[in-house]
């Protein structure tokens, strides 16, 4: 296994949150817009997976909210239903912004929901099956990738123009079906912090989940497009609360998985996480919200993780005759020193961190952060007003931490 040293620097307020007089308004937009593929394409996420989907099981959403006015320079999430989104595509999407909107790299975060059932985005674990894509399939991959970045543009523009006054506040409450997915009893990170916007009267208006878990709950048997269990969550708390738009993000969960997996997979299993999902929401919304008064100030490191030692051609071609996803991730290697190029050294990295006074930071990370770094973090800083998100801005790969590098595997 490739080793990693994710070496970055949260930096917080340490002063005491006091209580606010009246909630002051906030200009907020939402929007969401479909991004179900309407023809056949492969799903990512199960190498079992011999070709493309057979159905749509679950319709699958990007959907974005903005937070503030053009004055006080707004941020805007983007939370998809996708395994993952590459850093190339989210350039793009930051360049066209840029361009339209004015918005600033460090303003724009997209965040994956990581469910095993949606289309693959170009550039996301590409070698997963063992073999080349067909020129059908690529031709469909970028097909699917090339409107899908278009949309996510129109969404995040279409949330930019619902900006209205409304109030933001959050709270955080705890959900228990994940599991360590490497360890029995092995560490997880069961909060659940959740963000409220309001109309002013009074009504619900967007909901973001945070919760740290695959979305692997699904039969890989079962072919079709689907949003798993946070798409599920997503359709029900939308349901629960008409008229509002909810979003699922997923923080350093890449070391577990939903405790259905410990019997057999189904969409009955992915429905009692969604409902207990929404049952947490709900008693979160039952205790006084942190207001947050003013949009988030923002900052971005990019930062070189370097890869352990490097294998050898003699190593890599031993990798190949195992044959599967391994041997065939080694001959793309192989590949690319008969080019002459040098295989990767390290991974660029960027951290992105949003901070609402002293009453709220988000920190972004992209890839698949196991529950470590989130943990560290909570240790290290003040658990209270902290709220981590993994599988944002990239997907290179899994950041495993010091233990996870020690147990192998």
């Amino acid at each position: 296994m490739s080793r990693f040293a994710l070496g970055f620097t949260v930096v917080l307020a340490w002063l005491s949150v006091g209580s606010a007089p009246g909630q002051e308004t906030i200009p907020i937009g939402v929007a969401k817009v479909d991004i179900t593929p309407e023809y056949p394409t492969r799903l990512g996420g199960y190498a079992a997976r011999k070709g493309e989907a057979a159905g749509v099981g679950q319709r699958i959403w990007a959907k974005a909210i903005a937070i503030g006015s053009d004055e006080a320079k707004p941020v805007v999430l983007i939370a998809v239903d996708s395994l993952g989104v590459p850093e190339a595509m989210v350039a793009e999407l930051s360049r066209r912004l840029a361009k339209s909107a004015g918005l600033t790299r460090d303003a724009l975060v997209v965040a994956a929901t990581h469910t095993h059932s949606a289309p693959i985005l170009r550039g996301v674990a590409p070698n997963i099956f063992g073999r080349p894509f067909t020129v059908p399939e690529l031709a469909s991959i970028d097909r699917y990738t090339d409107e899908t970045l278009a949309k996510y543009e129109s969404v995040a523009l279409a949330a930019l123009r619902d900006r209205r006054p409304s109030t933001l506040s959050w709270g955080q409450g705890t959900l228990d079906f994940a599991a360590n997915r490497r360890t029995p009893g092995g560490p997880v990170d069961h909060s659940m912090p959740v963000l409220r916007v309001l109309n002013l009267d009074r009504t619900v208006r967007a909901i973001v989940v945070n919760y740290a878990c695959h979305c692997t709950t699904l039969d890989p048997a079962d072919n079709v497009v689907h949003g798993d269990w946070a798409g599920l969550a997503q359709e029900f708390l939308e349901q629960v609360y008409p008229g509002a738009v909810a979003f699922t993000v997923i923080g350093c969960g890449a070391d577990a998985n939903p405790s259905a997996m410990h019997g057999r997979r189904s969409v009955d299993k992915a429905i009692a996480h969604a409902k207990a999902l929404v049952d947490a929401v709900d008693r979160v919304f039952k205790t006084p919200l942190k207001p947050l008064r003013s949009v988030p100030s923002r900052r971005s490191a990019r930062i070189a993780l370097p890869f352990d030692t490097l294998p050898t051609r003699e190593a890599l071609d031993a990798l190949v005759k195992t044959g599967g996803y391994p041997g065939f991730n080694a001959s793309t290697f192989l590949a690319r020193l008969d080019r002459g190029e040098p295989i990767p050294d390290h991974v660029d990295y960027t951290i992105t961190a949003w901070q609402f006074d002293d009453d709220l930071a988000m920190i972004f990370l992209p890839g698949e952060v196991v529950v470590d770094y989130a943990l560290r973090l909570k240790r290290e800083l003040d658990p209270a007003r902290l709220w981590i998100t993994a599988y944002t801005n990239d997907a290179p790969c899994y950041i495993p931490s010091e233990r996870i590098l020690a147990e192998g595997g």
